[in-house]
Formats: C-alpha cells, sequence, structure tokens
C-alpha cells in the first residue's frame, strides 16, 4: 500500500498560469482530504537590501510578495472555504525553496509558467527544474478547460519498464479512486531498430510478439495496486509507437497525466526522460510526474530515454 498524502503545497507568483495552478491545487486538497501550503518565494532582498527593523518602510518586493500571498489565500478560500490552508513567504530562489517545501508525503504543485517568463515559452525554467528534481509528485498545471475542470473523467498513466508496482502506478490509482474515474493505461512498444526483418522470430510472430510482452509487463506492473484499489475502473492498452509522442497525444482526452521518473540518490543535472519532458511541454492536461528513487551507478540508462 501506497503512503497516503499529508500536505499539498503550491508555488504562486501573481501570474495567470501560477493563478491556475492554486485552484488546481485546491481541488486536489480537497479531494485527497489534505490541507494546502501557498508558497510564494522571490529574490526580492538581494535586489533591494535589507531594510533595517527600526525602518518603517518595506521595501517594494516584500510589499508585492505579501500581497501575492494573501490573494492567493483569499482565493482558495472563496473556491474551497473549509480547507486549511497556510502560507509561506521565503526571500529566495523559486525552485529551490519549494523543492524544501516538497516532503516525500506531500504533492508538489506548480503553474507551466511563471511572471516574466517569454511569451512564447511552453516552460517555464521553474516548472521545469521543480519537475525534474523534486523526490515527491510533482504536477505542472496545463491544459485546456476541460481537463482543469476534469471533465473528461480519465487518469492517464504511461507505463515503463521500471514501473513494476512503482510510485507512478500506485499515485495513478490513487488519483483515480479520489476522482472517480476512469484509469487509461498504456504501454507503447517499439520493434527494436537492430532487428533484421527477415529474423525467424519477427517473420513467426510479427507484432504479435511485442503485444504479448507489452501486455505482461503491464499484468505485473498493475497487479498489486489494481487488487488495493478495486473500485477503479481500469483501461488497459499496448501501443506500437514512441511513448512520448503516444502519451501527448492521448493527454487530449484526460483530466491528467502521469509519468515516472527515476531519481538517483545523489541528483546530477535535470533527471527527465524523453517522455516526461515532452508531456510537460506539450501535454494537453496537467502533468504528474512521480519520482523513483534508484542508487547511483557508473552506467546510467534510461528506458525513457531509449523511447
Amino acid at each position: 500500500m501506497e503512503s497516503p498524502l499529508v500536505v499539498g503545497v503550491v508555488g504562486v507568483d501573481g501570474s495567470d498560469a501560477s493563478l491556475t495552478a492554486l485552484d488546481w491545487a485546491a481541488d486536489e486538497a480537497v479531494r485527497h482530504a489534505i490541507p494546502l501550503r501557498i508558497v510564494h518565494a522571490s529574490m526580492w532582498e538581494r535586489y533591494e537590501g535589507v531594510v533595517p527593523t527600526w525602518s518603517t518602510n518595506r521595501p517594494s518586493g516584500q510589499i508585492l510578495a505579501e500581497n501575492i500571498a494573501a490573494i492567493a489565500a483569499e482565493r482558495v478560500g472563496r473556491r474551497a472555504p473549509d480547507l486549511p490552508i497556510t502560507t509561506e513567504i521565503l526571500a529566495e530562489d523559486a525552485s529551490q525553496a519549494l523543492l524544501r517545501e516538497g516532503r516525500e508525503d506531500a504533492i508538489l504543485v506548480v503553474g507551466s509558467r511563471g511572471r516574466g517568463e517569454f511569451a512564447d515559452l511552453l516552460l517555464g525554467s521553474v516548472s521545469l527544474i521543480v519537475a525534474a528534481r523534486a523526490f515527491c509528485p510533482v504536477v505542472v498545471v496545463r491544459g485546456d478547460r476541460q481537463a482543469l475542470e476534469a471533465r473528461h473523467g480519465r487518469v492517464l498513466l504511461g507505463v515503463g519498464e521500471h514501473d513494476l508496482d512503482s510510485p507512478a502506478v500506485r499515485f495513478a490509482f490513487r488519483e483515480a479512486a479520489v476522482r472517480g474515474a476512469e484509469l487509461d493505461v498504456v504501454r507503447a512498444w517499439r520493434r527494436p531498430a537492430h532487428e533484421p526483418a527477415d529474423h525467424l522470430l519477427m517473420r513467426r510472430t510479427g507484432a504479435a510478439y511485442f503485444t504479448e510482452g507489452a501486455s505482461e509487463l503491464l499484468d505485473k506492473a498493475l497487479e498489486a495496486a489494481a487488487s488495493d484499489h478495486p473500485q477503479v475502473r481500469l483501461s488497459r492498452s499496448t501501443v506500437e509507437g514512441p511513448a512520448h509522442k503516444v502519451l501527448t497525444e492521448r493527454s487530449a482526452a484526460a483530466d491528467l497525466l502521469v509519468v515516472g521518473a527515476r531519481r538517483r540518490d545523489r541528483l546530477v543535472g535535470l533527471e527527465l526522460g524523453r517522455v516526461a519532458h515532452r508531456a510537460l511541454h506539450h501535454a494537453s492536461c496537467p502533468v504528474a510526474v512521480v519520482p523513483q528513487r534508484r542508487p547511483v551507478t557508473t552506467e546510467e540508462t534510461s528506458d525513457e530515454d531509449a523511447r
């Protein structure tokens, strides 16, 4: 059984994208019956200097930060009057502050872009860093109104080679359960490029061989979580093609796309495979990146990068 979520954490900066993320986070906290922590972090102290304690004048950056947090709290209060909320204003880098706030028993929610991001960016830098480094589930809120308001009634899960009863699988089942939604599970497969077309195995079985292997992987990946959540309506399919394209296309009919990310015990760079990276930039619905720890090895390989 998976550990329950204890708290929701949402990053806000006053942008339209962060307010959309705030609304989504409030709805998510209500679904899971957990409190919501609203975090605003910026570097205003670095640029405006520290004001002496005896001064009656506060830096404009501090005033802006307080206003952003207060407006966010008021917005959540109107949307979910009974939801317990707290606010935190931190004078530091936003991505580092959110990474620290994201405990393993939390769900961390961010918008797809922030204040000051270029208009043509598909994903903001803070969102990318948080999704690529956090050790708790991170949801980057994006997509159309139908997805944001959970009108599709469907959670989409992409299953990779290492997702045998993984945190991503358990997270997806839990989301489908609290939403009363169908869980659409997809395993994408591709013929190996090095396999000759006239190989005996290929002649005898063709696509059926790979489909069977993908189906067996789904059986193993879903068995435990499906047993724990018998109420979840399950739809499963195996599809030939690159996983990052298959999932992005199918996200148009989903309220949430869930993908896994394998984390080293020691973080090095941005740990996102091709599937998660494309989803964060192009999915038509919010994307949950759920980490799974793995030890550091001298030869790092990734199932996602091979897709």
